[in-house]
């Protein structure tokens, strides 16, 4: 399984640590908001508000390096589009993993 990194952070920072952990404070600040909305969104069954925080959060799987993550965010969020939740349970999974990560960074 994928493993939550900082290489794109670091790419996106050009060496710049001030700059690297600005974003990272931003996205600690961030993430747990939304996956609180995606929660919130998912349990009352609004699928296009949940596909709606799945894009968002989307953008953060892929900013740790989770290009199968990401993959499974696009799809989970097409299926939200029509009504499907098959996905669920893997975007879960990379978004505890996420969490787990930015606890320890």
């Amino acid at each position: 399984m994928e493993e939550p990194n900082r290489k794109y952070l670091e790419q996106l920072s050009d060496g710049d640590a001030s700059f690297e952990n600005q974003l990272i404070s931003i996205i600690k600040k961030e993430f747990p908001v939304e996956v609180l909305e995606y929660q919130n969104s998912i349990k009352s069954n609004d699928f296009l508000k949940t596909a709606d925080n799945v894009h968002k959060l989307k953008h953060k799987i892929s900013i740790f390096g989770l290009e199968k993550g990401y993959e499974i965010a696009a799809e989970f969020e097409k299926e939200l589009k029509n009504g499907m939740k098959i996905q669920q349970v893997s975007f879960d999974e990379i978004l505890n993993q996420i969490t787990l990560y930015l606890n320890t960074i």
